[in-house]
């Protein structure tokens, strides 16, 4: 049973990104204890992938040093199994659609079923191919997380319509980065969204200060950051955990003043 809802009931979520095995899987779990720790909502779990399409350079960066670490989709599903045993808010695995059916998509959703895995997110995968997946995601109790993009304007209603677990509106046209400002008009995308169903929906690609994070909290249910996060990461490697849990901290008491 996905624990997803719980996450958005407490006031407005922050939900962090991370890319696992960067720099390697013991610093990646100290990073997400300190997130939980520091009052993360939710945590989305980057399983490292060769040609990771939806991300800028800074996440890209990050998929490439846990490649070259030796970091393994089987090795990723050991590391949630360790975290299980000490922290219960939701994990989501956020990768690409060429991971799962690598790996087996019956396989990898099972695996997720039995490590705890509440929600997989597939930023490639395209709203009228779910169905591949969604057979395999129910059969697992795993939420098909799907996306919002300011271009998918008439799609909007339908995607929202069938959403499960939250939904994840991207705020910013392009790849995953910071962005010294926000144009996109989430509220109106967002008031869609409202009218076609109950799931939460949170905000992410280019939220990095507590501002923009109030913001685009205060349109929705929540603020998700991956980049600000990778890039403290980048900077303190294996030293990153305790800056990481600094960062996730100003973030989510920004959160509970709106």
């Amino acid at each position: 049973m996905s624990r997803i809802k719980d996450a958005f009931k407490n006031g407005k979520a922050f939900i962090p990104f991370i890319t696992c095995g960067d720099p390697d899987l013991n610093t990646t779990k100290a990073c997400v204890k300190e997130m939980v720790k520091a009052g993360a909502d939710l945590i989305e779990l980057g399983i490292p992938f060769s040609d990771p399409t939806a991300e800028g350079p800074v996440i890209q960066a990050a998929n490439m040093r846990a490649l070259s670490a030796g970091v393994t989709t089987d090795k990723v599903f050991e590391l949630v199994k360790e975290l299980r045993a000490e922290i219960d808010i939701p994990m989501v695995f956020m990768t690409y659609a060429n991971v799962v059916f690598s790996y087996g998509t019956e396989r990898f959703l099972a695996r997720c079923r039995e490590v705890g895995i509440d929600g997989l997110i597939l930023p490639d995968l395209p709203y009228e191919e779910k169905d591949e997946f969604m057979a395999y995601t129910k059969e697992a109790g795993v939420d098909l997380i799907s996306l919002v993009a300011p271009t998918s304007e008439g799609r909007i209603a339908m995607i929202a319509s069938e959403a499960e677990g939250f939904l994840y509106i991207v705020s910013s046209l392009g790849v995953t980065g910071t962005r010294s400002e926000i144009t996109t008009d989430v509220g109106a995308i967002v008031d869609i969204v409202r009218k076609n169903t109950d799931i939460p929906c949170a905000v992410g690609f280019g939220i990095s200060t507590p501002e923009q994070a109030k913001k685009m909290a205060g349109f929705s249910d929540g603020a998700i950051v991956g980049s600000a996060i990778v890039r403290i990461i980048e900077e303190y490697g294996v030293d990153s955990p305790a800056k990481v849990g600094e960062y996730v901290k100003q973030m989510k008491d920004a959160l509970r003043t709106i």
